[in-house]
């Protein structure tokens, strides 16, 4: 397959609005596997998106992986996000960095990287205003149920809360934290569409396999 670059912001919102599966790699919940095999296997699985996370690997070695990683995407058209590292995300080439509510600022990250994707994390109705006005990119809600990757000071949000939230969101988003396969359909009636998820993904026996049975039903 040839290769797809996207290289302006508006090309690559509009393939984020098209996203339905939005794999996040962590070498941590790999299941002792290789993160570039993982992201291999997602990628061959139809992924058009992944996001590493990696909140205490070393500069260089990070920066391999992701510029491991951003080779194996680009063979397939699909977009590399970067957690947290404006930095690194700019270095690598990638499509965007992600964002939580103590990163750095999104204004500030906007500033350095006009034409990359920025994504914040958002728990709540005050997160989700202030993330829009300052200009994001694109958002993530959650977490949806209780999970046990990533510590947040906020209570998981439950699925009537999440229909309450989305009429509030003006840009694309996604759904996180502790969703499950069987949680999809009742996700996808809840009027969400892109569903993140780390371990569902990156400690299934085959993750390529599993981001297919995923797409099937968010397709």
């Amino acid at each position: 397959m040839p290769r797809r670059v996207y290289t302006t912001l508006n090309e690559r919102v509009e393939a984020f609005r098209r996203t339905d599966v939005y794999p996040v790699v962590t070498s941590e919940f790999c299941a002792g596997r290789n993160p570039v095999d993982v992201a291999a296997s997602l990628l061959a699985g139809g992924v058009r998106i992944l996001q590493i996370r990696e909140k205490s690997m070393p500069d260089r070695p990070f920066l391999d992986l992701l510029r491991q990683v951003r080779e194996l995407t680009w063979d397939c058209g699909a977009q590399l996000i970067v957690d947290d590292r404006v930095d690194a995300a700019l270095i690598a080439q990638a499509d965007g960095v992600h964002l939580g509510q103590e990163d750095i600022p999104l204004p500030d990250a906007r500033r350095f990287a006009p034409e990359l994707m920025i994504g914040v994390s958002t728990h709540n109705a005050d997160e989700i205003r202030r993330a829009q006005d300052e200009g994001c990119s694109y958002l993530n809600i959650g977490p949806i149920f209780p999970t046990q990757t990533k510590q947040l000071t906020s209570t998981f949000l439950g699925l009537e809360q999440l229909r309450a939230l989305i009429p509030l969101v003006r840009v694309p988003f996604s759904v996180m934290g502790g969703i499950k396969f069987e949680h999809l359909a009742e996700i996808k009636a809840a009027g969400a569409g892109c569903v993140a998820a780390v371990t569902a993904f990156t400690q299934a026996p085959d993750p390529g396999t599993e981001a297919a049975k995923w797409h099937a039903v968010l397709a």
